[in-house]
């Protein structure tokens, strides 16, 4: 066949599917109208600053810019990995991580079960609402509680141990204290507003399921593991994965808010050492290395986890 026959063949394929394609945007355009601001809040706030992460190899100047600013390369890097308090941030970092991948994650999953088997619709939405509230309330607001509860200076919770069994324990200054609270904050916090998405898919489980299952002689612990558990494993996957690439990403605000100069040994991480080091002493560039460095953490997870799933005939998240 001549090669111009299928060139020109080719080229009205092309026409057709671009047509084809123009149709269809037109034809939910207001979908894309609603998914416009979303597009332009990412390219805004997480692509463009991306920008930004040359500065991890440079000795950044803010009066010469990124283009005049000199080119150090792994410099920065090389100072952060041989730092002595770089084990020592990984460690504290890595295990509040670690507390809320082995407790935060599955108590949400839990209370998401325990809020399904409410039959009563009113009672159901009434603990809802509850365990919603405090999502909307500010990490300064939780704190703020918190020292209103454990401060030794007229706390509640001080004056009870005190009058009940004669002992005062420092809450907020102690070593000992400091991963528990904090655990203890993004409980009563997040986890009823973590319980949506799972909530949404146990609607979608099949009650013929049940019904099948009960007339089996399955009691109810058993339709939870035979049945809802494995309903909505791939949802609980895929969360999983994306919770994996924030896993060094604990969230500056509560950190920085139950610091102190007592607790700093087992409270400081990565997020307000950036903050320490970066705007308060001013050395953009050793801090953005930090940042990247966290970035690279959480991209390796996420990939990882993903070919995991996908191992074991698992749907991932791409």
């Amino acid at each position: 066949m001549n090669v111009n026959v299928i060139k020109t063949k080719c080229d009205k394929i092309n026409v057709k599917l671009t047509n084809g394609r123009f149709k269809n945007i037109w034809k939910y355009r207001w979908l894309y109208a609603f998914m416009l601001p979303g597009v332009l809040f990412f390219l805004t706030f997480r692509y463009a600053p991306m920008w930004g992460l040359v500065m991890a190899f440079q000795d950044y100047r803010p009066h010469l810019g990124i283009f005049g600013s000199e080119w150090v390369w792994l410099k920065h890097f090389e100072r952060f990995f041989t730092l002595p308090d770089f084990w020592m941030l990984f460690r504290n970092t890595l295990l509040l991580a670690l507390y809320d991948l082995i407790i935060f994650f599955p108590l949400t999953i839990l209370l998401a079960l325990m809020l399904n088997e409410i039959t009563r619709e009113w009672f159901k939405k009434s603990v809802q609402t509850i365990v919603y509230i405090p999502y909307f309330l500010s990490w300064v607001v939780i704190v703020g509680i918190t020292h209103i509860l454990l401060s030794t200076e007229g706390g509640i919770v001080q004056h009870f141990l005190f009058n009940s069994f004669g002992v005062s324990i420092d809450f907020l200054t102690s070593i000992d204290w400091f991963r528990p609270l904090i655990v203890m904050q993004m409980v009563w916090k997040d986890a009823g507003w973590g319980t949506i998405i799972f909530l949404a898919a146990l609607t979608g489980v099949n009650p013929a399921l049940y019904e099948a299952a009960r007339l089996d002689g399955a009691n109810r612990l058993r339709l939870i593991w035979h049945i809802t558990l494995p309903s909505i494993r791939n949802i609980i996957i895929i969360l999983l994965i994306l919770r994996l690439g924030n896993f060094l990403d604990l969230g500056f605000e509560q950190i920085f808010l139950m610091v102190n100069s007592l607790n700093r040994e087992v409270g400081e991480v990565f997020d307000t050492y950036v903050y320490r080091v970066g705007l308060v002493q001013g050395q953009f560039s050793y801090s953005a290395a930090v940042g990247l460095f966290k970035a690279a953490v959480g991209l390796v997870l996420v990939v990882g986890a993903n070919w995991i799933a996908k191992k074991f005939g698992e749907e991932g998240i791409y």
